[in-house]
């Protein structure tokens, strides 16, 4: 397996989403990641289903290693400053001014460790008005205009995946990765922060270039008009999705598909800027049509005529897809306790390898006695 990290010692004092994916990236590529954890339940994350062992926690924390320090205390925070003189990355995700309570400044920590790289991870900074206000994955949607583009104001409703948590976990692996290189030319640490508001707002950079380029302000259907992207329920109920971009070929295809020939010369659709501002229109067209077969026939018709197309799939039916199945995206974990699980692997390969994914995500306090040994801690 490539271990691009190996040697790198990350300390994660990090809870919920932000900094523990954070930390499995980095644990992906080969780092040894030590997730401390307060005495008293850990992470908050591991209660969402009972027994401190929930599918939250154990798919966001997989090769790392659990030790129980209460920060709060003086021992604690004598062991932890015992970790971080031996670390090579410290990543938290705490509201400003937690840190300096701890009595954890850039000056001290540049003191115990000068080669440290310290990686913050707020809800929106350390300046501002709202710096002091909690954050989770539906404020900072709400904020960064992202929310505004998925929701119907007339029956608003928040669904689908975490996406601030997620992006703003990503933008502090590559953070932290810079960091670390720049740690090679120069020999220092460095302090990388990073905020959930900003993170999400970086993730989607075309709405606000079509605000001040052109003063359109987008809404939830300004991107998929402009991309020719579509959803369609079949005659099973059952949905798929269609992207057919600016490509000409792509949308003459998707016309012999329908057998709609007459969509050709209908002068609503004729060119893309056409079929872009009649989106609804086209939409509604290609609907009425698509309701005509179940989704397997419209399927193997799509994929005949060379169409940018997918079954818009369940969980369970992604797992079960020939392409992902050919992939392995998926592997088994045994944990001692709590016996096999399903995880995903790291997206990236790096000379054909993709990792070591060879720890389930720790139970509390796992791995306490022997860290506490090598590091000779209290």
């Amino acid at each position: 397996m490539n271990n691009a990290l190996e040697g790198i010692l990350v300390i994660e004092l990090g809870t919920v989403l932000t900094a523990p994916l954070a930390g499995m990236m980095l644990a992906d590529l080969g780092a040894r990641v030590i997730k401390v954890e307060h005495p008293a339940g850990g992470d908050p994350f591991r209660r969402h289903a009972g027994k401190l062992y929930s599918p939250h926690f154990s798919s966001y924390n997989r090769n790392k290693e659990s030790i129980q320090l209460d920060l709060q205390s003086e021992a604690g925070k004598a062991d932890l400053l015992l970790l971080l003189a031996k670390a090579d990355v410290l990543l938290e995700n705490y509201r400003p001014g937690v840190m300096a309570r701890l009595g954890l400044t850039p000056a001290s920590l540049k003191e115990v460790n000068p080669r440290l790289v310290w990686c913050s991870i707020t809800g929106f900074g350390t300046e501002g008005p709202y710096r002091d206000r909690p954050c989770y994955d539906a404020v900072a949607l709400g904020l960064s205009g992202l929310a505004g583009l998925m929701l119907d104001a007339d029956e608003p409703a928040m669904t689908g995946p975490t996406i601030s948590d997620n992006v703003t976990g990503m933008y502090a692996a590559y953070g932290m990765l810079g960091a670390l290189m720049q740690r090679e030319r120069t020999g220092e640490g460095a302090r990388v922060e990073i905020n959930m508001l900003e993170a999400s707002i970086a993730f989607s950079p075309e709405g606000f270039a079509q605000y001040t380029r052109l003063g359109v302000a987008p809404t939830p259907r300004t991107r998929v008009a402009i991309s020719q992207s579509y959803a369609f329920p079949c005659a099973d109920h059952c949905l798929l999705t269609v992207h057919l971009s600016s490509v000409e070929k792509f949308w003459l295809a998707f016309v012999a598909v329908l057998e709609r020939p007459e969509l050709l010369t209908d002068e609503r659709f004729l060119t893309p800027e056409l079929r872009t501002r009649n989106y609804a229109l086209l939409n509604a067209e290609a609907a009425n049509t698509f309701r005509s077969r179940e989704r397997a026939q419209w399927c193997e018709r799509l994929a005949q005529h060379d169409v940018p197309f997918a079954p818009v799939y369940t969980i369970a039916e992604v797992m079960d897809d020939p392409q992902v199945r050919q992939a392995q995206t998926f592997y088994e974990i045994e944990h001692p306790e709590h016996g096999k699980m399903t995880a995903v692997h790291r997206p990236v390969k790096i000379d054909g390898q993709r990792g070591p994914c060879t720890r389930a995500a720790p139970v509390l306090g796992e791995h306490s006695a022997s860290i506490r040994e090598q590091f000779k801690l209290s």
